[in-house]
């Protein structure tokens, strides 16, 4: 009786596919508001292959854009204020006399207030890590060094050797009565079993979980995952960038080998913004309200020896505008003599690749470095064919050959950068929620750029020649995954 109802049901679905896909497809045109790639992309899958096409719409294609999740009334009363503060002064004062280092990106800056409500900070000194081992060990070293509060939030934790050493500082330092708290991704820590987090909690340590899975480890939101990695300690010290935590990060996984990544350290009012982004995120998903207005007052660092300018830039799919892109997008347009950009997906939407092949025509030095191994074959195939064009139209574009690259951020003109989680793709842009800093500061642009210059001793730059010369496989490839790529 059973197997009859379930070969009856099975009838019905596809004896009435045409009349479902076109319910769906009438639910993706007319009441979720997605750009028009996206919506030409979904419609084609949901037609070739309909019932994948329909599994696929429900983990992938679900819309929660411009949800309003991470709201707190007395958050936002106090974040106003500090920024109309800035907001005056910089109108009525600009930077040109006061500051003239900044004072071309001053439209940059006022767009970060008044979008990404990002507060400007200019007393802050600035450490760049690019080798797992030499991050994490200054880590765990400011960990033992707090005496108030220990917030992390990273998109993948595993529990493996690497998170050992960090839980044995965690714990140590919860029994002193330090507040240690974790926020993870539910994706991307999938693999943490839950009895390792009670055990945490047993400890003094306190979890949360972003995004939970439905059930048990069913996953309904494969998008809009939160791709941030946080740390504060003490509102004094803040680490954002590309490492997540697990082995392969410092170079213990024999897939990767070597793994070239980017995190910055921050000393100075920055890692108040950052501490905000982590309150905001933590409120969201435990529902306990950590927000104290003294922690987040703009105020000067005596201490501080340097005076780097920064400002916390966030996005999200609940954001109105697409934050970290729009500052991708702006400094493309703001660069004068050189771009440099690495990230592990290149995957830009029709405004990055337009602004990059325009500043490429317009004489500006190109420079774009993407891994020479994929991690996931789709989303690098993609890439490939978006640098492929470029390389054609005449920009540096190279391959990272000394295990796996996945830093990723812009210099521009060795003025100014942008360096945090955020990939230059469109999931990045819009569906994963991300962080970077904007640092307005040239010594350490310069300094980045020079990073950037000692990666090409283990790089092999793709010439027109190597481009052209590629198989039809690898052709063949790039334009499957091209076609897919608005929904990587």
């Amino acid at each position: 009786m059973l197997w009859k109802e379930i070969t009856a049901g099975i009838d019905f679905v596809f004896g009435h596919l045409f009349f479902i896909n076109l319910l769906l497809a009438v639910v993706i045109v007319f009441f979720q508001r997605k750009n028009v790639q996206s919506v030409w992309t979904w419609l084609l899958l949901l037609y070739s292959i309909p019932i994948l096409g329909f599994v696929f719409y429900l983990f992938l294609g679900t819309d929660m854009h411009k949800q309003k999740m991470f709201r707190i009334k007395e958050i936002e009363d106090h974040l106003n204020d500090a920024i109309r503060k800035q907001e005056y002064r910089i109108q009525s004062e600009g930077f040109r006399g006061t500051d003239p280092e900044i004072a071309e990106y001053e439209d940059l800056v006022m767009y970060n207030l008044g979008v990404s409500e990002a507060v400007l900070t200019d007393d802050n000194d600035i450490t760049i890590y690019t080798d797992g081992n030499e991050k994490f060990e200054a880590l765990l070293e400011d960990m033992r060094k707090a005496e108030k509060y220990i917030h992390i939030q990273y998109y993948i934790i595993k529990n493996d050797v690497l998170f050992n050493r960090i839980r044995d500082v965690l714990i140590e330092k919860a029994a002193e009565g330090v507040e240690v708290r974790i926020l993870y991704d539910g994706m991307g820590c999938r693999s943490v079993r839950k009895s390792c987090w009670k055990k945490l909690a047993s400890m003094g340590i306190r979890t949360s979980e972003f995004f939970p899975a439905t059930l048990r480890r069913l996953h309904l939101r494969l998008n809009y995952r939160n791709h941030r990695k946080i740390v504060v300690i003490d509102g004094k010290t803040g680490y954002v960038g590309g490492f997540n935590i697990g082995k392969e990060y410092v170079g213990l996984d024999d897939r990767f080998g070597y793994w070239r990544d980017t995190h910055l350290r921050i000393e100075g009012s920055a890692a108040a913004s950052l501490e905000l982004r982590f309150v905001l995120d933590w409120n969201y998903a435990s529902r306990e309200n950590l927000f104290v207005p003294d922690r987040y007052r703009y105020e000067k660092h005596a201490e501080s020896t340097q005076h780097c300018r920064i400002q916390i830039v966030s996005s999200g799919p609940d954001s109105r505008y697409q934050n970290v892109r729009d500052n991708y997008l702006r400094l493309i347009g703001k660069a004068k003599k050189s771009i440099y950009i690495q990230t592990p997906y290149f995957i830009p939407d029709e405004a990055i690749q337009s602004a990059l092949l325009i500043a490429v025509h317009s004489g500006i030095q190109v420079n774009v470095m993407i891994p020479c191994k994929p991690d996931h074959p789709f989303v690098y195939w993609a890439t490939y064919s978006y640098i492929g064009e470029l390389v054609m139209e005449g920009a540096r574009c190279y391959t990272y050959n000394n295990g796996f690259l996945h830093a990723k951020g812009i210099i521009v003109d060795d003025k100014v950068m942008c360096y945090g989680t955020a990939n230059m793709d469109i999931r990045s842009f819009a569906l994963n929620f991300e962080v970077n800093a904007v640092v307005y500061n040239e010594e350490k642009a310069t300094q980045m750029r020079k990073i950037f210059e000692e990666d090409l001793k283990h790089s092999r730059q793709i010439t027109k020649n190597v481009y052209v010369g590629r198989s039809l496989l690898i052709r063949f490839k790039e334009q499957m995954c091209r076609l897919l790529s608005p929904l990587l």
